[in-house]
C-alpha cells in the first residue's frame, strides 16, 4: 500500500522516518493521511500544526523543540548506513506484504495502543536477508520471559522441526522463550528474525547483545524505530501487532496470567492467523495463560509439536501424519469370533473345545474351524485334545 506520487524516493523516505520521530508507529490518523496525500505531504501537515487531533498537535511541537525532524531524518539515515542498517519502505520489492493487513484491524478493546494498530510507515532492517522473502514462510514463537525449562525444551523441539521443513522463526528478542526460540533457530541452521521495541543497533535486553549479532548474521533484526531509539515499555506493546501481523501464524509456548505474549495472541486471533498455544503443567503459573486462552477462546489451536504448527500454517495436505495410534498386535487383525474364541482361552492352563465354546457362545463346528485360524497365526496350542494360549501370546501386552 503506497503514498501517492513520490513514494520511495529519497524525499519520501526521508519524510517517513521524520513523521517515525514525530509520532509512533501504527497512528491511525498519520497512516490514513500518507496513504491519501504521500508522507512528504503529511509531514508538512504536521509541521504547520494543520492537524485535527490535539493530542498529536501537541506532541509534534514538543518533539519539535528537541530536534529539527528533517534534520534527524538526515543524519539518521547516514547514521544507518555507517552501522550497515537499511531502511524498506512500502514500495520495496522487499517490503513483507503480510503487514499491510494491520490496515483493517479492529480491536474492541479500550486504549491508544490498540486504536494505533496501522501498518508500518518504514522498518528498519539489519542482516543480508531480503525481508518480504525471510518472513514468507514464517511462523512466530512468543512466551514468558520467565521461562521454565519445560518451556524452552518445548520450544527448542518446536523451532528445530521448523527449520527442517524451511520455515523462518520470529520472536521479540527478550529473555526466555524469544531467546530459547532464536538460538535454537540458529543452532539449526535456520533463519530467524527479531522484531525490536527500539532501534536495530540497541541490543535490549542487553545480555542479549551477543545472540543479536548472531541473528543478525544469519537472519533479520528489524524495528520500526530509527537508530538509537530507546526500548520504552509501551513501544514493546506496539511492535507485538508487527510480529502478529508479518507471520503466517504465532506459538505461544509459556505465559502467565498477565503476560505480553497474551496482548501479541489478541492481535493475532483479531487478524484471523493461526493462534496455536502450547499447553503446560497445570502448577505451573508459566502456563496460566496458556490455559485460559485455550479456555476462552475456541479459535485458538492447541498444538504440541512442529507437524501440529505446521499443519495449521501449511497449505491443506501438505503437512500431516497418522493418527497417533499405540503399538500393533497380531489379534488386532483378528475377525469377531475369532477374537471372541481368543478371549475365552483362560490366561493359564488348558480348555478343552466344548468348554470353550460354552465359554465363547459359539457353536463348536464355528470354534474348530476358528482354533485352527488362531493356531496358525501362532495365538494358540493344541495338545492332547486341549487348547492353550500360546507362550508368545501369553507375553504379548
Amino acid at each position: 500500500m503506497n503514498g501517492p506520487n513520490s513514494a520511495g524516493s529519497d524525499e519520501d523516505r526521508a519524510a517517513r522516518v521524520a513523521l517515525t520521530y514525530l509520532v509512533e508507529p501504527g497512528h491511525r490518523a498519520v497512516w490514513a493521511l500518507v496513504q491519501e496525500y504521500g508522507a512528504p505531504a503529511t509531514l508538512e501537515r504536521l509541521l504547520a500544526d494543520d492537524f485535527p487531533d490535539a493530542a498529536t498537535r501537541n506532541s509534534v511541537r514538543a518533539k519539535r523543540q528537541g530536534l529539527d525532524p528533517r534534520r534527524f531524518a538526515e543524519t539518521t539515515l547516514h547514521r544507518a548506513a555507517r552501522l550497515g542498517a537499511r531502511i524498506v519502505v512500502p514500495s520495496d520489492d522487499e517490503w513483507p506484504a503480510r503487514v499491510d493487513s494491520l490496515a483493517l484491524l479492529e480491536l474492541d478493546l479500550p486504549g491508544r495502543i490498540n486504536r494505533d494498530v496501522r501498518p508500518p510507515l518504514c522498518v528498519w532492517v539489519r542482516g543480508g536477508r531480503r525481508l518480504g522473502e525471510t518472513l514468507d514462510r514464517s511462523v512466530a514463537v512468543v512466551g514468558a520471559r520467565a521461562s521454565t525449562g519445560y518451556g524452552n525444551n518445548v520450544t527448542a523441539d518446536l523451532t528445530y522441526g521448523l527449520v527442517e521443513h524451511g520455515w523462518t522463526v520470529v520472536s521479540g528478542g527478550a529473555f526466555g522463550i524469544d531467546a530459547a526460540a532464536h538460538r535454537a533457530t540458529l543452532a539449526a541452521g535456520g533463519r530467524t528474525v527479531a522484531v525490536l521495541a527500539c532501534g536495530v543497533d540497541r541490543p535490549y535486553p542487553a545480555g542479549n547483545a551477543g545472540l543479536f549479532e548472531r541473528v543478525a548474521e544469519k537472519g533479520l533484526l528489524i524495528s520500526e524505530w530509527p537508530p538509537g531509539s530507546e526500548p520504552l515499555r509501551h513501544r514493546f506493546l506496539i511492535r507485538n501487532r508487527v510480529i502478529a501481523a508479518a507471520t503466517a501464524g504465532t506459538v505461544m509456548v509459556e505465559a502467565a496470567a498477565r503476560s505480553g505474549a497474551i496482548q501479541t495472541m489478541s492481535r493475532v486471533l483479531a487478524l484471523r492467523r493461526a493462534a496455536m498455544v502450547v499447553p503446560g503443567p497445570v502448577t505451573s503459573a508459566m502456563s496460566v495463560g496458556c490455559h485460559e486462552l485455550l479456555r476462552s477462546r475456541p479459535d485458538a489451536t492447541l498444538v504440541t509439536d512442529a507437524v501440529d504448527v505446521l499443519e495449521a500454517v501449511g497449505k491443506m495436505g501438505e503437512y500431516g501424519r497418522p493418527p497417533a495410534r499405540g503399538p500393533e498386535h497380531r489379534r488386532d487383525t483378528l475377525d469377531e469370533e475369532s477374537a471372541l474364541v481368543l478371549e475365552a482361552l483362560p490366561p493359564r492352563g488348558s480348555i478343552s473345545p466344548e468348554e470353550l465354546a460354552a465359554r465363547a457362545g459359539l457353536a463348536l463346528r464355528r470354534v474348530l474351524r476358528r482354533l485352527s485360524l488362531l493356531e496358525v497365526a501362532g495365538l494358540v496350542e493344541r495338545r492332547d485334545g486341549k487348547v492353550t494360549l500360546a507362550r508368545r501370546a501369553k507375553a504379548a501386552p
